[in-house]
């Protein structure tokens, strides 16, 4: 056996290895140039085959018979650029004229079969322009964030796409969120994500976890504001609804629309303020929201009047104020009384993790984007943490946050304590952070004592 042999098979002994134990490397290794090359080669038969070709003009048509030379072909669309990345490939096109960007997405499942790809997404870039992003291999199955991220304000990365892209959380963008999912979804991971993103930036966090703080308190040293039953859920809130008005008002005297000022200067919101007036930003974080809008007594249905309408508020209104709003719960239905559907409205962004329910998955996404109901109900139960994501504009994704353990954000938390501002509107539910006392069952009393 020759040295070429034995370094042949030892290449291909790797490879397999590579693709077997750490995909990512063998796409960056072997696979991106294989990809590259086949993407090439089949380019204008596969196009052909899937129907993305429009016949040659006439006047080539013209020109050809009168020359008498062969018809010329159809053409397929233009490839513009061919660039790699880490995941996969990424084509940019420049159609031909009588196309349309939903002819590349309707045959993307044909293209991922043709190109031998594990999936195929495509999005217009502008006019007449369509990028078409290809994955080499299944990036939700092992998540791994890339290292470098785009981080402005109030944006953070919480999860990878199934496109091999980040999905970033952006509050400036999209406010107001609603997270759902089963218990054992993973639902409470793309939570601590989302903490551990927040920690870091010039913001206050303000939880609501009526599950006596199991899932929030550990990450206490990072909140500004912490409430642990529905009684002090009520009383958060209308906290926080005359911080808003509060904030209103300074807005108001700051607006600075007389004549010589410039349009562009005048203030209609916080980020429109200078830094030196400009009030902190506040993140809402409600764990559990039927746990609000459960009810069984008069009292307790005056209260949950209370709390809905003081979300509704802040939904409709918050977002000028700088307080946003992300609403988590395991169900959610118009069973949960009046006001649910309202505040629903003024959620744009929906995050739905594996459901129990169709009802649920009808009430993130009926309203937005119906075909996103059938893949929500879909995830299976072995994969948690994937999740379908979504918006107003009617796009959704599948998207799966990389698991990060309570410890991990606790830690994280723990690092940027010091970040965590004061805010003197909440300083009666400031957590407290000393020593947890430790709670032991009580025993049945013995004949000896008793």
């Amino acid at each position: 056996m020759t040295a070429f042999t034995v370094a042949l098979v030892l290449v291909v002994v790797a490879a397999g290895l590579l693709r077997w134990r750490r995909p990512a490397w063998y796409w960056l290794a072997f696979g991106v140039t294989l990809a590259a090359l086949r993407v090439l080669v089949r380019y204008r038969s596969v196009m052909d085959a899937c129907g993305l070709t429009v016949p040659p003009a006439r006047w080539r048509l013209s020109l050809a018979r009168a020359t008498n030379r062969p018809i010329p072909e159809p053409r397929p669309p233009r490839i513009r650029r061919l660039w790699p990345t880490r995941t996969g490939l990424v084509l940019r096109l420049k159609l031909r004229p009588g196309q349309d960007v939903f002819d590349i997405a309707a045959a993307s499942d044909r293209l991922r079969h043709s190109f031998s790809m594990f999936g195929v997404t495509s999005r217009e870039v502008r006019s007449g322009v369509v990028e078409v992003r290809m994955t080499g291999y299944d990036v939700l199955k092992r998540v791994q964030m890339p290292a470098e991220t785009e981080t402005r304000a109030m944006r953070v990365p919480v999860a990878l796409r199934e496109d091999g892209s980040v999905h970033y959380r952006d509050y400036r963008a999209i406010p107001h969120a609603l997270t759902l999912g089963a218990t054992e979804s993973g639902k409470s991971v793309y939570q601590r994500n989302l903490v551990a993103g927040l920690a870091p930036l010039d913001v206050a966090l303000v939880g609501i976890d009526c599950k006596q703080g199991v899932e929030l308190f550990p990450l206490a040293r990072r909140f500004s504001a912490l409430a642990d039953s529905p009684d002090t859920a009520a009383e958060l809130l209308d906290a926080l609804v005359a911080r808003m008005a509060d904030v209103y008002r300074l807005i108001r005297t700051q607006q600075r629309i007389t004549v010589d000022v410039p349009d562009a200067e005048i203030a209609a919101d916080i980020w429109d303020l200078p830094d030196e007036l400009r009030p902190t930003p506040v993140v809402v974080l409600v764990d559990e929201v039927a746990e609000l809008a459960l009810y069984a007594t008069k009292e307790e249905e005056r209260r949950r009047d209370r709390i809905i309408t003081a979300l509704v508020r802040l939904a409709q209104l918050g977002r000028a104020a700088g307080i946003y709003l992300e609403i988590c719960g395991q169900r959610f239905g118009s069973e949960l009384g009046k006001g649910i559907t309202m505040l629903r409205a003024q959620l744009t962004g929906r995050t739905a993790h594996r459901l129990n329910d169709e009802t649920s998955a009808n009430m993130a996404f009926g309203d937005i984007a119906p075909d996103a109901v059938l893949a929500a109900i879909q995830i299976p139960a072995e994969l948690r943490g994937l999740a379908i994501a979504g918006d107003a504009s009617g796009g959704w994704h599948r998207i799966r946050a990389p698991h990060t353990s309570l410890r991990q954000a606790v830690n994280l938390c723990n690092r940027y304590a010091d970040r965590t501002p004061d805010l003197p509107e909440l300083a009666s539910f400031r957590p407290t952070t000393g020593t947890v006392t430790e709670l032991v069952p009580s025993a049945k009393a013995s004949p000896a004592t008793a």
